[in-house]
């Protein structure tokens, strides 16, 4: 048994409280966890020491995997109807913006939701508690975490209210969604390995800004510094970010911040709503699972903004882990189904921070080589390829598959625990990937079941035996529309999207008698040869 001690030293308690799966921390993370909890059926608690949702803006940006995560709950609508879509970017050198490439085209035919859109934590984390209120499922605001013991049962934690009244909770299961100062994370003793970039950056929501391209997403450089903006809807409104060098131990003002944004880039503004400053850090949790407890979002990763990645990381957490539960605590998985969790998360984790932790070092570096790049190379070169990249940029990006990595929709996993080395290493096509979209089978996803695909013709026969085997609902798509999807397949995927065998019709349609969610291993063949 894992046990932290804890000291009641509060004027008293109240009756302990018993659930399924308590949540610590109702960020986006969390909350997205108890939303799709809620709609899996998942008995949970959420709590948080704060006393509601978060004030600041803060992350911004949406992914398309996650719109899809959301359009599966039912509430992309709602997203939708609040956010505006990031029309273009507009690189620049100190007062100078050098080009405008459109973002319009991005993502178009690889998921119903391209682009990038922009919708600030808050207003996410407002609709999410929402949703969870209009079926009767409230937030403990003012809850704080004092302890937690780890038992045979699950999970005991003790909760502290702001008049010191402590409230005990039993739980099977324990997840920590309490961000990167994670309480959960300390009390299960588990290590946050990185580094701390050494400069000290702001961000500011400000109003009435001048000397940007209004309606884009701006980066621009000097010989010192880069400044990175996002619109935030109304005309002049916009999130800036970027870094001011100081001598060590110095604090950076918003007087400050604002002298360097004049100075380098020609920018002013009125005032702000929101201004802070922040060290970057790129760490990782040395461990997802400590027996009954769970890490996702920032309590396990944090890493820079580049590539507004922090935000849809956590929800994506959030619903995978979800999923892995309800299997598990409804469907009768065995408990090797929740060591999936870390398996298929943490090297998705551990890529991302070594990926934004290298391309946050080239962006803000200060060597000698830096400096000259950005002060003698970027302002000769950039006007030079404006023209091109604003023709040729949408249509490589698509090919060229980076708009699915920054979309989060490329994601691969290895599926079971002997998967790299039955697929030699390769990773398939449609095996361990989202389901690839064909514009009409994303919507019986909503059920979040398990449930097999049949894309192509196939007689009724055949699709019978299958529903009699699998004693899963098969949906047949007769037109194919993604060429991923053609040749006549049959495709298992799991209720978070995630496609897990694929198998030839008709030939081997005897041999679709898996049923992963009632307790059987789930043998997974070959990929599929191209």
């Amino acid at each position: 048994m894992t046990q932290h001690e804890t000291q009641e030293t509060g004027p008293g308690t109240q009756e302990p409280l018993t659930t399924d799966v308590l949540i610590i921390g109702a960020g986006p993370t969390g909350l997205m966890l108890a939303v799709c909890l809620q709609r899996l059926g998942v008995r949970f608690l959420l709590a948080d020491r704060k006393h509601g949702p978060t004030r600041e803006s803060r992350a911004l940006a949406l992914q398309a995997r996650s719109l899809e995560i959301y359009d599966q709950l039912g509430l992309v609508q709602r997203v939708l109807a609040q956010a505006a879509l990031a029309p273009a970017i507009a690189p620049g050198f100190r007062d100078t913006p050098l080009a405008t490439v459109s973002f319009g085209s991005l993502g178009k035919g690889v998921t119903p939701f391209p682009g990038i859109h922009i919708l600030e934590q808050s207003r996410n984390e407002r609709l999410l508690v929402a949703a969870l209120e209009e079926r009767g499922d409230p937030v403990l605001w003012g809850h704080g975490l004092r302890g937690l013991e780890q038992h045979d049962r699950g999970v005991t934690a003790h909760l502290e209210t702001d008049d010191r009244v402590v409230r005990r909770v039993d739980a099977r299961f324990l997840i920590g969604a309490d961000g990167a100062s994670s309480a959960v994370r300390e009390l299960s003793g588990i290590p946050f390995d990185g580094v701390t970039n050494p400069d000290t950056f702001y961000v500011a929501d400000a109003r009435a800004v001048t000397g940007l391209v209004d309606d884009a997403v701006n980066l621009r450089f000097s010989a010192d510094d880069f400044l990175l903006t996002f619109p935030q809807g109304a005309v002049g409104h916009h999130r800036l970010i970027g870094v001011v060098r100081t001598p060590e131990g110095e604090g950076v003002t918003e007087e400050a911040t604002r002298s360097t944004l004049s100075r380098e880039f020609g920018v002013a503004y009125g005032d702000s709503t929101w201004f802070s400053t922040y060290r970057v850090h790129h760490r990782v949790a040395g461990r997802f699972r400590s027996g009954a407890v769970f890490l996702a979002g920032d309590a396990a990763h944090v890493h820079s903004p580049v590539g507004a990645q922090g935000m849809n990381t956590g929800l994506q957490d959030a619903h995978h882990l979800a999923c892995a539960l309800a299997e598990v605590l409804l469907g009768g998985s065995g408990d090797e189904r929740l060591d999936r969790y870390e398996a298929e998360r943490r090297p998705v984790a551990l890529r991302l921070v070594r990926t934004t932790d290298r391309l946050f070092s080239a962006v803000t570096a200060d060597s000698s080589f830096a400096r000259t790049l950005r002060a003698a190379v970027l302002p000769r070169v950039l006007p030079l390829l404006a023209p091109i990249l604003g023709r040729v940029l949408p249509r490589v990006a698509r090919r060229a598959r980076l708009f699915e990595y920054v979309s989060q929709i490329r994601i691969h996993y290895w599926m079971t625990p002997d998967a790299r080395r039955r697929a030699g290493g390769r990773r398939g096509r449609l095996i361990g990937r989202r389901l690839a979209w064909n514009e009409d089978n994303f919507a019986v996803l909503r059920s979040m079941d398990w449930q097999v695909h049949v894309y192509g013709d196939s007689d009724e026969q055949s699709l019978d035996r299958m529903r009699r085997e699998s004693r899963m609902p098969v949906h047949q798509f007769g037109t194919v529309r993604n060429p991923r999807l053609a040749g006549g397949l049959a495709v298992l995927v799991r209720p978070d999207g995630f496609v897990l065998d694929t198998r030839r019709l008709p030939a081997s349609v005897a041999d679709w008698a898996v049923h992963a969610p009632r307790g059987r291993d789930v043998s997974e063949p070959p990929p599929p040869r191209d």
